[in-house]
C-alpha cells in the first residue's frame, strides 16, 4: 500500500483556479484558435504603383520560406481544421499548413483583407483622392488608426462585423475540434482581435508574416493566449 509520502502513489489533479477559469485554462471542451498572417507577397516593383496588382501578389520567395517555418512550427500540433481567406498569399500559406496533417484547407471569401477603395465610382477622376489627401490620411492614421479615414472604402465597422462573425461562424462549426487554424491577414487578425478584446482602434498590433495568435474559446467566452509569436522564424526572416 503507498503511503501519504510515497512519490509512486497517483495523485489527483488540482482544479483550475478562478484565475485560470477566467481565462479558460483547465477547462474543459476549450479550442484553440491559431490565427495565422499570410507569408510575405511579392512586392510592388516599377515606377508607378499598380492597385490592381496589389490587391492578390502571390507569396514571394521569403514568404514561402516563412510558410514553411510556420507550418514546421504547427506540425506536431493536433491540428483538426485549417481555414483561410481566398487570396493567393493566405492561401498558399494554409496549404503548406493543411499538408503537414493530410488536410484540405477550407476558402472563406469573409475572411479576405480589409478593402480600400472598395466602393470607388468608375467617373472618379484619375488624380483623386489627390496626393495631398492620401499624405493626410496616412498623418492622421498614426493617431486614429481606423479604415474609416479612406474615402470610399469599406467602413471600420462592416469590416469587423465580417471578419468576426467569419472566425466565429468556424469556431461553431468546428465545435468539439481541438484546434482550428485560420490563415487570413494583418486587418483580419486585427479585427478580430480587438473585438475579443474590447477595443477600438482598428489596428492596434501590426501582425509579421506568418505570425502566430492563438486564442482559447470554450464556454462562450474568448481568451488571448498569445500574440504576434515569431520564434519559429529566423531573425532575417522578420517582415511585415
Amino acid at each position: 500500500m503507498n503511503s501519504p509520502t510515497d512519490p509512486s502513489a497517483t495523485t489527483v489533479p488540482t482544479p483550475p483556479l478562478p484565475l485560470e477559469r477566467a481565462v479558460l485554462l483547465g477547462v474543459e471542451g476549450v479550442m484553440t484558435v491559431t490565427l495565422v498572417r499570410h507569408g510575405q507577397q511579392v512586392p510592388q516593383s516599377g515606377p508607378t504603383y499598380d492597385a490592381a496588382a496589389s490587391v492578390d501578389p502571390p507569396l514571394s520567395q521569403l514568404g514561402r520560406a516563412q510558410a514553411d517555418a510556420v507550418a514546421a512550427l504547427l506540425a506536431d500540433d493536433p491540428v483538426d481544421a485549417v481555414a483561410c481567406s481566398p487570396l493567393l498569399r493566405a492561401h498558399d500559406t494554409a496549404r503548406r499548413i493543411a499538408d503537414r496533417h493530410g488536410l484540405e484547407p477550407s476558402v472563406h471569401r469573409d475572411l479576405r483583407e480589409v478593402e480600400t477603395f472598395r466602393y470607388l465610382p468608375d467617373d472618379v477622376p484619375a488624380d483623386q483622392p489627390s496626393e495631398v489627401v492620401l499624405a493626410g490620411i496616412r498623418e492622421r492614421f498614426l493617431t486614429r488608426p481606423g479604415w474609416d479615414l479612406y474615402p470610399w472604402s469599406e467602413r471600420s465597422a462592416e469590416f469587423r462585423h465580417r471578419v468576426s462573425s467569419a472566425i466565429e461562424g468556424l469556431i461553431a462549426l468546428h465545435r468539439g475540434a481541438r484546434h482550428l487554424v485560420i490563415v487570413s491577414h494583418g486587418g483580419v487578425m486585427n479585427g478580430y482581435l480587438a473585438d475579443v478584446l474590447g477595443i477600438g482602434p482598428d489596428l492596434f498590433f501590426l501582425p509579421a508574416h506568418t505570425s502566430v495568435s492563438r486564442v482559447r474559446a470554450g464556454d462562450g467566452r474568448r481568451a488571448l493566449d498569445s500574440l504576434n509569436d515569431t520564434r519559429h522564424l529566423r531573425p532575417d526572416h522578420v517582415t511585415h
